[in-house]
């Protein structure tokens, strides 16, 4: 691997890592920051919503707190640097009731697809 490409997977690496930590942030500006103007989300039930302000809707129940609070916990990545994807699985724990006091997680994946240091792209698969 040449030193451009190994500098751009660092640098999908670390964009993953700062959107998977605004969510569990659950902060929708930060998340909302990834995201290009004309982006494309795929939920895990396979509606696409586009544009920022349908993606943003569409996250609503998981960064307002109505599934609780959530944490995404990587599970393995794959990074394809010449075409600016990244396939991260991932473990999701919500915490909800009060107290936190009941625990449910789910299996799943997103595919992302980043243009420079914007997405373009987030298709969601899920089990569990």
């Amino acid at each position: 691997m040449d030193k451009i490409n190994s500098s751009r997977r660092t640098e999908l690496s670390g964009l993953t890592d700062r959107f998977v930590d605004a969510f569990n942030r659950q902060s929708m500006e930060d998340v909302m920051a990834f995201f290009s103007d004309d982006a494309v989300y795929q939920d895990p039930y396979g509606k696409t919503h586009e544009g920022k302000a349908a993606i943003s809707k569409a996250f609503e129940p998981v960064l307002n707190g109505g599934l609780g609070k959530v944490h995404f916990e990587d599970e393995d990545r794959f990074i394809d640097e010449e075409t600016g994807k990244v396939m991260d699985s991932w473990n999701l724990h919500m915490h909800m009731g009060e107290g936190a006091d009941k625990e449910a997680s789910m299996l799943g994946l997103d595919l992302l697809h980043f243009d420079g240091d914007k997405l373009v792209r987030k298709i969601t698969y899920r089990r569990g």
